[in-house]
């Protein structure tokens, strides 16, 4: 049986009229596989704005500061109950004479101690939001440069995997699909658009981003974790292979390749991370919460997490899967000129015309877009000083600038390094 997408081809369904599960379910998900207590991840819960979403999430039990301090507040509460009993029923006319002056005393005490900016009492509210919002707008603009851009990528495959014949075009063309399915296999697990647009396996592999039988070997790797990384590895495999067809040339060319690859796993990587480690819920205190994320805490990071599967899918990479690469196969834009991915019903709607720049929708009447002569035009406040002056009146150069001495360019370069760039 098949389903249809709208404006697309018909999408394969397995046996029993269902998707095939294959890969649809987060890996923790997976029938049998208990899900395990995970650092607190309410990422989910605010993917998309809801009327009274904010405040669901004010009333989460495990990893609030409602569950990290009920226990100080029921002995406090005790405590105050006590004491309130006592002064009333229980002490003399003096005694309480005298209890109130060690109030007063205490309360002046206190002024002494920062407890306001411990706790984020009123005091420094203003502060503690601020702190709030520039942590909440760091996150979302590193989630942004974290999402993993084929540019470089592309580049290094174009310009170091040679042959205009049919075998050149197969390997780069597998390369760049082995980099787009370790993106898509990310994007999928922390995006509810992509997982709408992908929820399936079969979706993946009649989109043309995954062949069936490199969707067999993907299900038949022994590994609960997102499998994101298996096809770098596979992109590994196949650029080593080309090196020896000497499609890749020299080292130099190779190494070029692994590294852009390695920078693009790394956003990939970085990208599932962010979705996994959300801000700590009780991130007011300024306790071992932040200061060690490394304990038992409900929102401490989970290393015997992270050691379980940094060795499982390391030994697999270097192991079962050393010197593997699926069977070669025409993707399915072969022959398209320019391909488009299809959509499913569900993702349709969110479906939104590709943005050119905020820029491209000035228009100019046709006379303004006529270029003027020159000598029309006149001369620019710069060109007007004498010689050897500069617009700030004296006579700067770039050995001016500190440091010029050395590296002059590093301090004027308009553009960052590659590695800052997204």
């Amino acid at each position: 049986m098949v389903f249809k997408a709208p404006g697309q081809g018909l999408w394969p369904q397995s046996r029993g009229g269902r998707p095939s599960a294959a890969l649809a379910e987060c890996p923790h998900q997976r029938p049998g596989v208990p899900r395990p207590a995970m650092t607190v991840t309410y990422t989910s819960r605010v993917a998309t704005t809801r009327f009274g979403g904010f405040s669901r999430l004010l009333l989460l039990w495990r990893g609030s500061i409602y569950k990290l301090l009920y226990r100080e507040l029921l002995l406090f509460l005790t405590a105050y109950l006590v004491l309130s009993l006592a002064y009333r029923f229980l002490l003399s006319e003096a005694q309480k004479r005298l209890f109130e002056k060690l109030v007063l005393y205490c309360d002046k005490s206190a002024n002494l101690i920062p407890v306001s900016f411990v706790l984020a009492l009123p005091v420094p509210l203003a502060a503690a939001a601020g702190f709030y919002v520039a942590l909440v707008l760091e996150r979302w603009w590193g989630q942004f440069r974290a999402v993993p851009a084929p540019d470089g990528l592309m580049l290094a495959v174009a310009g170091s995997v040679h042959g205009a014949d049919a075998r050149g075009r197969l390997l780069r063309r597998t390369l760049l699909r082995y980099g787009s399915l370790a993106a898509l296999l990310v994007l999928r697990a922390v995006s509810s658009a992509a997982r709408k647009r992908f929820p399936t396996a079969d979706h993946l592999v009649q989109a043309g981003f995954l062949t069936r039988g490199e969707r067999r070997r993907l299900e038949g790797l022994r590994s609960p974790h997102n499998q994101f990384w298996v096809p770098c590895v596979w992109f590994t495999a196949l650029a080593a292979q080309a090196r020896r067809e000497g499609r890749v040339r020299d080292d130099c060319a190779l190494k070029l390749l692994m590294e852009e690859l390695n920078r693009f796993r790394g956003h990939c990587s970085l990208l599932f991370h962010y979705d996994w480690i959300s801000v700590p819920l009780v991130y007011t205190q300024v306790a071992e919460q932040l200061i060690n994320p490394f304990g038992e805490d409900d929102d401490d990071f989970e290393t015997n997490t992270l050691i379980d599967r940094n060795f499982q899918v390391s030994m697999l990479a270097v192991d079962e899967l050393y010197g593997e690469v699926p069977a070669l196969e025409r993707d399915r834009y072969w022959d398209a000129a320019s391909p488009r991915v299809p959509y499913t019903a569900a993702a349709a709607p969110l479906r939104q015309p590709p943005f050119r720049g905020s820029a491209c929708d000035i228009t100019l009447a046709k006379e303004e877009m006529q270029f003027l002569p020159l000598e029309d035009i006149g001369e620019t406040p710069e060109s007007q000083l004498g010689n050897g002056d500069s617009p700030r009146g004296d006579k700067a150069t770039l050995t001016d600038m500190p440091g010029a001495d050395s590296a002059p360019h590093e301090h004027w370069l308009l553009h960052p390094s590659a590695d800052d760039m997204v």
